[in-house]
């Protein structure tokens, strides 16, 4: 059975960092690519960054986190990060991380096979 565990959330002030992770058991992500999701209240959960298996790691990602957020993946740990830097309240949301088989990072929701629960960031202005 394939499980993502996120974990890493809080309540932090705007211009503050949190680094999320996201734990994969039952499933090697070796192969997989990986990205994290957000969905704040009233809205549609949209992408926010994902990260190939492929050699080169290509990562990739939304107009909104680009120069602060950075995705990251451990493979041995079978494990994926989320460093959010220069974080703004407009950011806060449950953020969930998903996996899916093959190379390409998807950025639609119905390409990935297997999500997370979720964690809360909240961000204070």
């Amino acid at each position: 059975q394939v499980q993502l565990v996120e974990s890493g959330g809080g309540l932090v002030q705007a211009g503050g960092s949190l680094r999320l992770s996201c734990t994969v058991s039952g499933r090697t992500i070796n192969f997989s690519t990986m990205a994290w999701f957000r969905q704040a209240p009233g809205k549609e959960r949209e992408f926010v960054a994902g990260i190939s298996w492929s050699g080169d790691g290509s990562t990739y990602y939304a107009d909104s986190v680009k120069g602060r957020f950075t995705i990251s993946r451990d493979n041995a740990k079978n494990t994926m990060y989320l460093q959010m830097n220069s974080l703004k309240p407009e950011d806060t949301a449950l953020y969930y991380c998903a996996s899916r088989r093959g190379q390409v990072v998807r950025q639609g929701l119905n390409e990935y096979d297997y999500w997370g629960q979720g964690t809360q960031v909240i961000v204070s202005s």
